[in-house]
This record gives structure tokens, C-alpha cells and sequence, in this order.
């Protein structure tokens, strides 16, 4: 049986901050890929969904529009993006076992005339394999936490951006209701690593690592920062139910 990605031991500390945080990502989300969008659905009551949905059409603009889909999963939010009828949608993660579920979803959902089929490829946020002012919007959705360095994957953002391209970040944050932080927290924290963990089967400690994740990593405000730091202008940044989650939207000057 192979070591788990993660244990209680590792994630005292923060998460972000161990330095082969790359391989342990991509291990755990090869392990959760199955039962990833079951999980989801449950654990957000439906919402992950509608939060997608918002970002797409937030991110599509016209029918010339080419998106990139950043640490893409499942293909959930690149199909989103796909019935916004923009020109292409190109998806990109870390993991191989997320992109063939991407792939195989792709390859089994009729689509409504004008929508492209996604394609996909692996890839690291931080070094996109990708020409320079190539897409109209960039996205990533649930996915910047786990990268090891943000910034330099917000630089890479910019490079693939034509000029006045978007990106688009959707990230959890906490609520700003003391008590929605509190019950979010105790859910985050004690109900959905106990029930995410067996829905999935999971050894690999994804569903401990993910709450621990959000709760050690940069709040939307520190988070526009570092998009700032490398060129681009934030346009809006937009809480979703109650400050779950927070979309921040950026334009390439």
C-alpha cells in the first residue's frame, strides 16, 4: 500500500510551506479522481456548480473568446466554459487521473450548437507549455491553493493573456458573518473530512488536506495582492453564498 499523500502529523504545519508539496498534490488527486465530482456535489449541497457556472459566463465574452482552464480537475468548470459558446476551451492540470475523467466527460456530453468539445493536456501552472498573448481568458477555480508558487503561476497567467485578457480566480474564503465562519469551520474542519473520506475510499489524507489548505492559505485581499504583483489590474472581486467562496476577476493591462 503506497504512503499517504498526507497525515495528521504533516498537516500540524501548514501545508503549503513542505517542500515536495508538488508530488503530494498530484499524488492525492490521482487517488480521489472517481468520487471527486460525487463528493463535490454533496459536500457543496449543489453550489460548486453554480459557482462554475457564474465563472463562466464572468469569463466568456464572445464567440472569438479562446479560454484556458488552469489546474482543470474533473472538467467541470472547462465544460462550463465550453456552453458559453466561446471559440476553445483548453484545460490544464497536474494530475493524470483528474484529466482522463475530463476526458472521458468531454467525450460523452452532447452539446448545444456553437459549444466547442475541451481538450485537454498535463501541465504545471507554473511553467505553461503554451506561446505568448494566446488566450482571451485564463481561469482556475478551486485550484491556486494548491500550487507551490502562486505568484509565479499568476506571472505565467499574464504571459499566455493577450492584452486585456481576463483571469479569473475562484478560491474558498471565509465568510465575513462571525457566525457562518463559525459553522462553516466546524464543518470544514470536523463533517466533511470524515464524510468526503468515506464516500472516496481515500487513503492518500486529500480530504484532511484540503480544509486545512483553505484555512492556511491567503485571504481574497492578500490574494488580489500577489495578482497585482505581477502586472495585472484587479477589476472586481465577488463573494459567492455568504463568502464561501470568492471570485477575483483581473484584466492584463
Amino acid at each position: 500500500m503506497p504512503a499517504p499523500a498526507w497525515t495528521s502529523s504533516d498537516l500540524k504545519a501548514n501545508p503549503h510551506d513542505v517542500d515536495d508539496k508538488a508530488g503530494r498534490v498530484q499524488r492525492m488527486f490521482d487517488s480521489i479522481a472517481g468520487r471527486y465530482d460525487l463528493n463535490n456535489r454533496l459536500h457543496s449541497l449543489g453550489r460548486d456548480q453554480v459557482w462554475r457556472r457564474r465563472t463562466a459566463k464572468a469569463a466568456v465574452t464572445g464567440p472569438n473568446d479562446r479560454i484556458l482552464d488552469v489546474a482543470c480537475g474533473t472538467g467541470d468548470l472547462s465544460e462550463a466554459l465550453a456552453d458559453q459558446c466561446p471559440a476553445s476551451v483548453h484545460g490544464i492540470d497536474f494530475s493524470r487521473g483528474m484529466l482522463d475523467v475530463a476526458i472521458a466527460k468531454a467525450g460523452s456530453r452532447s452539446r448545444k450548437p456553437g459549444a466547442p468539445v475541451p481538450t485537454y493536456s498535463q501541465g504545471n501552472a507554473m511553467e505553461l507549455d503554451l506561446p505568448d498573448d494566446s488566450f482571451e481568458a485564463c481561469t482556475i477555480a478551486f485550484g491556486i491553493r494548491n500550487v507551490v508558487d502562486p505568484t509565479a503561476a499568476f506571472a505565467e497567467f499574464y504571459r499566455v493573456l493577450a492584452p486585456g485578457g481576463r483571469c479569473l480566480i475562484l478560491e474558498f474564503s471565509e465568510p465575513r458573518n462571525a457566525v457562518l465562519r463559525s459553522m462553516s469551520n466546524i464543518y470544514n474542519r470536523r463533517i466533511m473530512p470524515l464524510t468526503a473520506t468515506m464516500i472516496s475510499g481515500d487513503r492518500s489524507g486529500a480530504y484532511k488536506y484540503l480544509p486545512r489548505s483553505m484555512e492556511t492559505f491567503l485571504s481574497p485581499n492578500q490574494l488580489a495582492e500577489q495578482i497585482r504583483s505581477v502586472g495585472f489590474t484587479i477589476q472586481t472581486q465577488r463573494p459567492m453564498t455568504f463568502g464561501i467562496c470568492t471570485l477575483s476577476i483581473a484584466q492584463k493591462s
